[in-house]
């Protein structure tokens, strides 16, 4: 979770400039926060900069205060308000029934300024969301236990010009990006830049080290080609000697066995640019190929003797 520590940790440094976008942040973090009903609002959270962000926060959103805050220092923290005046006054300014028993939902038109839905898509992220670090993998996610509300998040992602997944998980809404070209537009829309870069940066490391393994493996196949022409080339030569036939070979083909026997390292174009005079890779390929052809025939040829004296 620390990739998800530092995003969140750069998110808290935007600035609080707007009372509504404070509510609209507040909104997104209560909506997936621990608890959020008409007795009390719980924020549960290990996120140091959202623990000294969240005060000032609801100062700005509601001018009210937390009745428990984490000790400091404490790992895993709650800040809670059960006062009922200051729930009712958070309930009125998202125009929401304090006594209703219903289910939550997003009010929409509290967010229909572009700025009001990125700090309300900001808190959320905050309080349910998480980001896989880039270098294992690709994954953003938004969580929530009210199911309408995780009904309703990707029509406000769609209006932001994004199209998220979204899938159930042991009775939470969830919705998520797996593409990270997704999480990097999604990051820097909601004001984590630095983030983003980091994203862009890993897959950029991922994508290189991806070719640099497929050179690696397009090259040891062709070495192993290169070893395994070689070989057949010498024990062709070979074949020739033994049976008296090399000697008497044109002088280019004993030119390319000789080359052949002192370099048995080299590929073809590299044997090639040592004849002399050099000829073409191609020249020095056909001149191998006749090499073979000739080995072959006075291997027969040396398989019907022995037969002959046998017989």
């Amino acid at each position: 979770m620390a990739f998800s520590a530092d995003v969140k940790g750069e998110l808290c440094r935007s600035h609080i400039s707007r009372r509504c976008c404070a509510q609209a942040e507040a909104y997104g973090i209560l909506l997936f926060c621990g608890a959020f009903h008409s007795r009390q609002a719980r924020i549960v959270t290990e996120c140091g900069a959202l623990k000294e962000r969240l005060p000032l926060l609801f100062r700005k959103a509601f001018k009210v205060s937390f009745d428990q805050t984490p000790e400091p220092g404490e790992g895993k923290g709650t800040f809670l308000i059960e006062a009922p005046e200051k729930l009712r006054t958070i309930f009125d300014a998202f125009d929401l029934d304090q006594n209703a028993s219903v289910s939550l939902h997003i009010n929409l038109a509290l967010l229909e300024e572009d700025h009001c839905r990125t700090a309300f898509l900001r808190g959320a992220f905050l309080a349910g969301g998480s980001v896989t670090d880039p270098v294992k993998g690709y994954h953003l996610e938004l969580s929530t236990s009210h199911y309408h509300v995780g009904r309703e998040l990707p029509a406000l992602f769609r209006e932001a010009g994004f199209e998220p997944k979204e899938t159930g998980r042991k009775g939470n809404r969830v919705v998520y990006f797996k593409h990270s070209d997704h999480i990097e537009d999604f990051l820097t829309w909601l004001g984590a830049p630095v983030s983003a870069m980091a994203v862009m940066t890993a897959k950029l490391e991922r994508d290189l080290q991806g070719r640099v393994n497929r050179q690696v493996n397009c090259d040891s196949a062709n070495l192993d080609k290169t070893v395994a022409a070689a070989r057949a080339q010498l024990a062709a030569i070979e074949c020739l000697r033994e049976s008296g036939r090399l000697d008497a070979l044109p002088d280019e083909l004993q030119e390319a066995a000789r080359l052949r026997i002192e370099n048995p390292e080299l590929n073809l174009s590299q044997l090639a640019a040592l004849c002399d005079p050099a000829v073409s890779k191609s020249a020095l390929n056909h001149r191998m190929r006749k090499l073979l052809e000739l080995a072959g025939s006075a291997g027969q040829t040396a398989a019907r003797e022995l037969g002959a004296q046998r017989g």
